[in-house]
């Protein structure tokens, strides 16, 4: 059996989690997650935990309980605490403004780039060359912190553009003549 997918998922106090035979749903301080069940897996909540385990003897159902408790794990992370991403801006007029659900950026462009963000995302700018990406659903967070940075991403000669807060960025040498 997956070595992940044996381990139970702690379900902290002030979140709910239904289990239905098609959905799951996870209701927490920071919003509402569903995912459709998998046939493959059987879940059990059992008082504050959940357990998982394949349906049946098969290599996909083994490492499908696996992926399945990682989705659930970060449901109910994600609605307890929420994720976050942090962006930052390299480059000489770089700034981010962040207006409402809309994050204003100016980046060298001859216009400025109106990102809008989807329902359940918070944008927020603690300063003009950082961005602060949160919600609930990890994926999404991932996924429009990736659609900003390939806005600009950084070039490898002066380094300029948007990456992430932990992301190195390895500087090419310039040509000699």
């Amino acid at each position: 059996m997956s070595r992940v997918g044996k381990m139970p998922i702690a379900v902290p106090q002030g979140v709910d989690v239904q289990i239905s035979a098609d959905q799951i749903t996870v209701k927490g301080a920071n919003g509402t997650l569903s995912r459709s069940a998998n046939s493959l897996v059987t879940i059990e909540k059992d008082g504050a935990v959940l357990k998982l385990a394949p349906a049946n003897d098969s290599a996909e159902a083994n490492a499908m309980s696996g992926t399945m408790r990682a989705l659930l794990n970060n449901m109910v992370t994600g609605v307890s605490k929420g994720f976050e991403k942090k962006l930052n801006l390299v480059g000489v007029g770089y700034r981010a403004q962040a207006q409402g659900t809309k994050l204003n950026l100016q980046i060298g462009f001859s216009h400025p780039v109106v990102k809008d963000m989807p329902a359940g995302i918070k944008v927020e700018t603690p300063s003009q060359t950082e961005i602060l990406i949160k919600g609930a659903d990890r994926q999404v967070v991932g996924q429009i912190a990736a659609e900003v940075r390939a806005i600009r991403p950084p070039e490898p000669y002066k380094g300029k553009g948007i990456r992430y807060a932990d992301e190195r960025v390895v500087i090419k040498e310039t040509k000699k003549k």
